[in-house]
């Protein structure tokens, strides 16, 4: 798939709180915990459960939350497709952020063990 402009921008202006309620979903759905959730967030942006739930209450949008991440240094062991787009060729700095969170949620939700998501 190839990303556009229009794609980009649309991910950048999306809230980080209008898509949490959906990872909470998808990995209780698939028998993993919001701990584990928050651990997979936590290893990728840096954030703890508190402050999580601040960025949540502020209502931040995607590129405000990687904004003030730290991006874990091994981030860029994440690949592979995620959403029809393979993650090590997308050029958008925000978008390819987006993706490797969803790819660790994905992950998660398939029940793959905890080092291995952590790229430990």
């Amino acid at each position: 798939m190839q990303e556009t402009e229009k794609h980009n921008e649309r991910i950048a202006k999306m809230t980080f709180s209008s898509v949490y309620p959906h990872y909470i979903t998808k990995v209780q759905s698939k028998g993993r915990t919001i701990d584990e959730l928050h651990q997979v967030i936590e290893w990728l942006t840096g954030f703890d459960a508190k402050k999580l739930q601040e960025l949540i209450n502020e209502k931040v949008t995607f590129e405000t939350f990687f904004e003030r991440a730290t991006l874990h240094p091994n981030a860029q062991l994440i690949t592979g497709v995620i959403c029809g787009y393979r993650i090590e060729e997308i050029e958008n700095p925000l978008t390819k952020k987006v993706r490797y969170l969803d790819k660790l949620i994905d992950e998660l939700a398939k029940g793959k063990q905890m080092e291995k998501i952590l790229r430990q």
